[in-house]
């Protein structure tokens, strides 16, 4: 069975635009959907954590653990061996309070997941996973202040991201077809099937040894 980790946080995990709190079902969100496509052969794990962030301490209560590299090492270990990690992170990180440009994320998205991951061996068979990187979608700003200024560093994130797949030699899926809902930062139940769909045609063409 080849053994898919998705790491990434609400827009990983499901959440419905515009709602408190609720996720998208089994049949909805695109890490079933995938699981559903590909069948029996295949294990995906979800590992999506609403708040996410690269390296951001989350200061609000009940926001503990939201920092996505302090637990992506003990991730990788609780879910060894792995083949592929799917990884869709950076959209928090976007966050006013986090004072970022897209390139320092792209900066810290490299340095800290990407060649962390790549770098890492499994315990059980010494392979490294296979990496396939998603750029994180357009953030269009509400009224709520929280993403001011994140709509235009958002845009370039195509381009970040993409470059480095290129580097690094991942495989990466581009943001354009992924649409937000009404609260301009997590994905439409369409959205999530377009996803789910792309990955689906990717992941057939990987060759895992």
């Amino acid at each position: 069975m080849i053994r898919i980790l998705c790491y990434g946080d609400s827009n990983t995990w499901g959440y419905i635009s515009g709602s408190d709190h609720q996720r998208y079902g089994e049949k909805e969100r695109w890490t079933k959907v995938l699981a559903q496509k590909l069948g029996e052969n295949y294990e995906i794990i979800e590992e999506g954590l609403n708040s996410r962030t690269l390296i951001s301490n989350d200061e609000r209560p009940g926001k503990e653990g939201r920092n996505g590299f302090k637990y992506l090492l003990p991730c990788l270990d609780t879910h060894d061996p792995i083949d592929l990690v799917i990884i869709l992170l950076g959209t928090n990180e976007l966050k006013k309070v986090y004072h970022k440009s897209m390139e320092e994320i792209g900066e810290i998205f490299e340095e800290y997941f990407v060649k962390v991951i790549l770098n890492k061996k499994s315990q059980v068979d010494g392979r490294s996973p296979k990496l396939l990187i998603i750029a994180p979608p357009v953030v269009h700003e509400d009224s709520s202040g929280k993403y001011e200024g994140a709509h235009e560093k958002s845009l370039k994130a195509n381009e970040v991201y993409k470059n480095i797949a290129s580097r690094n030699h991942c495989y990466f899926v581009q943001n354009t077809e992924l649409k937000t809902g009404i609260d301009g930062v997590h994905l439409t139940k369409e959205s999530h099937q377009v996803l789910a769909d792309k990955l689906y045609q990717m992941i057939k063409e990987i060759t895992f040894s």
